[in-house]
């Protein structure tokens, strides 16, 4: 995309040519697209408000450290702050190769430390309760809960993936699912053969309910799952079935990738099977396995039981 070269174009033709990159070259999803340009409204207005800048060329490194003293002084989180200074890094880089800027400014800003948290799992023996039928009803809507939560565990798929999935998009004959990730990247994850088997019958379960719907989980009457429906529905039974100090669908990502790793899976195939760009995001998963590692060898070796007792 090409965009016409303005002398001191305005901050706001700048959000609305960043925008239209986003959206239609990266193809970012609509999601963080409008994150994108709510964090670069809200900073467009506080530097023409503080600083009457309206040409792009007018804003500094100045402007910029005191948009980050305002969102601390108001209560952002450090992680909030750190957001949406990736954000007006990403901007301005782009600005830069498009020749509409000339110096780099975000390079005399300086990012916020966050605290590093490891990513919460539920235990092993949590996650087999999804695998009793004694805790789901037998109707349409218990076995459809309960597979839900078995493609959750067993593929690590994220919730807006589950939503948009087809039952086109389960290949029986191949054993796999294929999965539209961020930025419409396809993945196609193995299944195995009792959850294939499963899947079969929920489709079956369907037609048997009259509902004809080419969308995977659907609700009684059809309609396909919202993401707030994923979420009530992890909800209603993870609460019941474990203790983590966090319930959502995203914690049986953390948890399938935590549990291969415990497993013996190589990292690199994790990172395929999350759809991962980068083996750094698929890394804190081995902090994660190292803390469990310890745990269970403080609370199981004979020595540190004994060290323990002698305390």
């Amino acid at each position: 995309m090409t965009f016409i070269r303005y002398s001191n174009m305005s901050i706001e033709d700048a959000i609305d040519s960043f925008l239209q990159y986003i959206s239609a070259e990266r193809r970012l999803s609509t999601n963080t697209v409008i994150k994108y340009e709510s964090g670069l409204r809200h900073f467009s207005e506080f530097i023409s408000n503080e600083f009457s800048c309206h040409g792009i060329e007018d804003v500094d490194h100045i402007a910029v450290r005191e948009w980050q003293i305002h969102l601390s002084d108001s209560g952002a989180a450090a992680t909030s702050v750190k957001c949406q200074l990736v954000i007006l890094r990403s901007f301005f880089k782009f600005l830069r190769r498009e020749g509409l800027v000339h110096n780099d400014i975000m390079s005399k800003v300086v990012t916020p430390k966050t605290p590093k948290h490891l990513p919460v799992f539920f235990q092993e023996k949590d996650v087999s309760k999804i695998y009793d039928s004694q805790y789901f009803d037998d109707g349409f809507e218990g076995q459809r809960d309960q597979l839900l939560l078995r493609v959750l565990y067993e593929t690590g798929i994220r919730r807006a993936e589950m939503v948009g999935m087809r039952e086109s998009s389960v290949d029986f004959s191949a054993k796999t699912l294929k999965v539209l990730g961020k930025r419409d990247k396809e993945r196609i994850i193995p299944l195995e053969n009792e959850l294939l088997h499963n899947i079969k019958c929920y489709f079956s379960l369907k037609r048997q309910n009259n509902i004809d719907s080419e969308f995977f989980f659907v609700n009684a009457a059809g309609k396909p799952f919202t993401a707030h429906d994923v979420y009530t529905t992890v909800k209603k039974y993870m609460t019941l079935f474990s203790h983590a100090g966090k319930i959502s669908p995203h914690v049986f990502r953390h948890s399938f990738a935590t549990h291969m790793l415990n497993e013996g899976a190589d990292i690199g195939a994790i990172k395929e099977l999350l759809g991962h760009t980068d083996l750094a995001a698929t890394e804190i998963y081995t902090h994660v396995t190292r803390q469990h590692m310890k745990e269970v060898y403080s609370h199981t070796h004979p020595r540190t039981r004994r060290t323990k007792h002698d305390d």
